[in-house]
């Protein structure tokens, strides 16, 4: 699994998420339950994970929709 994308944004990983989906590709979200920790003020970055194989088309998928990834 590679990063592709790391937000404070909860709108961008599900936007992200159905595009991804839209194209066949599966991820999977990383960080997700830090908000028990932060006390939910959304300074914990989110991790959106693809697969290696997936990581090219997924970064092309977010790069034609605005979404900035991760290098």
């Amino acid at each position: 699994m590679k990063e592709l994308l790391r937000t404070n944004d909860p709108t961008v990983i599900a936007f992200a998420r159905s595009l991804l989906r839209g194209e066949g590709i599966d991820c999977f979200e990383l960080d997700v339950h830090m908000s028990v920790l932060e006390g939910s003020i959304g300074i914990m970055p989110r991790r959106l994970m693809v697969t290696d194989r997936d990581l090219f088309v997924a970064r092309a998928v977010m790069r034609d929709n605005g979404i900035q990834v991760s290098r």
